[in-house]
């Protein structure tokens, strides 16, 4: 069995070597490139098709990405790994297309494609061929045992960030999250954690993706109708007996001017999957809505990174998770010499697909998949991190907390995954304790079956939208009963 690690950690000494910016590097970086994508005739132990949106609307990551592997290409210098792009075009068609390309020229390990409908559109082909696929999608519905991610999965984010936060005394977590993909997969993974965290969601706020108004969400996830209406009562009554001349009740009163609410929220952190002006607008709002830090920690995700949040004063103190940045710097300095920009975080993907390819040079076809799962795991620009049977993935994250004189590590990532298991996406624990989580912004019925999904049977799922078989509500209601969930 190939050792990965140690291959990998050698291939860090060399690229150690190498001295980044030079005329030099250009020349290498162009003549790696005829390299490996020339000379079909000639006789190679390891061939691997790297299948990249070069042209079309996501062209500038298929570029960056390219460029990464190009990278690594010269770093890893491997005569017996021979590597070609192919274009997907920014599409499933287009991915069909480059496989078949692929699958001509003998490839016998796909790197690619970018996006889950691409990877999907491949799927039962070079499943059929029996040809691994080490993709940099994050669409865990397109994941299965011969399709692997390199990319940053949403459990593992939020996993990381509970588990921190558990660890240092939050145990009721809510979410604000988009009303699209990523906010059903944030709420699955979220519900996850914090069963085995022993912590608790207490509520879910959806809001339209192409907003950057969160009142309404946090209106309802805050309660702050029913917080402000006790404030406002006692308000009534004392401005009613100041009125009769009661003079301590007009001091009470004069104390009162600055509050809006009473009582707190029904939970200690807050996960936001938001970056940028979203983010600053949401944690203002929740100021808006009286709740503060450090009373309640705002939690992220790896969104979060490069924001500029230190100014924000609701935001200060609070943590998000990163991939590891021990070694990320030699990639960023290097790329941005060469390159003339400072490289995507998704490019040093590229970067360590194909070292990971370079290391499975001399595996055996038939032990491919095998290799590419091995428990030890690997150690590349990003860190260490290992890939799972079933396609997932497991990094090195570091807890960074932001800080007025820039984020810090507060938290390193672990360094070996060697007792690691692979996330099971659809790991809800159903039993007569649970209470579901409160859903605002969002239809419930509709949250519900989206979050649960694989809890239900696969009749129930068909079935969902006959009409003949009742309202979706009540539909929905039925078969999250008959798992004992509680429905606020």
């Amino acid at each position: 069995m190939l050792k990965k690690v140690g291959v990998i950690i050698i291939f860090f000494a060399l690229a150690a070597c190498t001295t980044a910016g030079s005329p030099g590097d250009r020349i290498s970086l162009v003549e790696s490139a005829n390299i490996a994508t020339d000379n079909f005739g000639q006789a190679t132990n390891f061939r691997v098709g790297m299948l990249l949106p070069l042209t079309g609307p996501a062209s500038k990551q298929g570029q960056g990405l390219r460029n990464a592997a190009l990278m690594a290409l010269e770093d890893v210098k491997n005569p017996n790994m021979l590597l070609q792009f192919y274009d997907t075009r920014s599409s499933a068609n287009g991915a069909k297309a480059a496989v078949e390309s692929a699958i001509r020229q003998n490839t016998q390990l796909i790197i690619g494609p970018l996006t889950g409908d691409e990877v999907k559109s491949i799927s039962e082909r070079v499943i059929k061929k029996r040809i691994p696929v080490v993709t940099f999608s994050t669409n865990t519905d397109a994941l299965r045992p011969g399709i692997f991610s390199l990319g940053l999965l949403v459990n593992e984010q939020v996993d990381r960030i509970m588990t921190y936060a558990v660890d240092r005394g939050r145990t009721k977590f809510a979410l604000l999250v988009p009303d699209n993909g990523t906010g059903i997969s944030v709420a699955r993974a979220a519900i996850i954690s914090a069963q085995k965290n022993e912590a608790a969601i207490t509520g879910i706020a959806f809001y339209p993706p192409d907003t950057s108004d969160f009142s309404e969400a946090l209106k309802g996830l805050t309660d702050y109708d029913k917080r402000s209406e006790r404030v406002n009562k006692i308000r009534n009554n004392l401005m009613a007996k100041a009125s009769a001349g009661n003079d301590a009740a007009a001091k009470i009163l004069a104390r009162l001017k600055k509050i809006d609410t009473l009582g707190d929220v029904d939970f200690d952190a807050i996960i936001i999957p938001e970056h940028g002006t979203k983010l600053k607008s949401a944690a203002a709002m929740l100021g808006y809505y009286d709740v503060t830090s450090p009373k309640v920690k705002i939690l992220g995700t790896s969104i979060w990174e490069n924001s500029s949040l230190n100014n924000e004063s609701n935001i200060i103190g609070s943590w998000y998770p990163v991939l590891s940045r021990k070694h990320n710097a030699y990639f960023i300095n290097k790329y941005t010499k060469i390159f003339g920009e400072a490289p995507n975080s998704i490019y040093a993907f590229g970067y360590d697909a194909v070292a990971l390819a370079s290391a499975l040079t001399n595996t055996n076809r038939s032990d491919l998949e095998l290799s590419i799962t091995s428990p030890d795991g690997y150690i590349g620009i990003n860190g260490a991190f290992k890939v799972f049977a079933n396609g997932t993935n497991k990094h090195s994250l570091d807890i960074l907390e932001v800080k007025r004189d820039g984020d810090a590590v507060v938290n390193p990532a672990d360094k070996s995954f060697s007792m690691s298991r692979g996330y099971n996406l659809r790991e809800i624990i159903i039993d007569e304790d649970y209470q579901a989580p409160k859903i605002f912004g969002k239809d419930k019925a509709l949250a519900q079956s989206l979050i649960y999904g694989g809890q239900l049977p696969r009749y129930e799922m068909t079935t969902y939208y006959d009409p003949e078989a009742g309202t979706e509500e009540e539909i929905v209601r039925d078969a999250l009963a008959k798992h004992k969930i509680v429905i606020p």
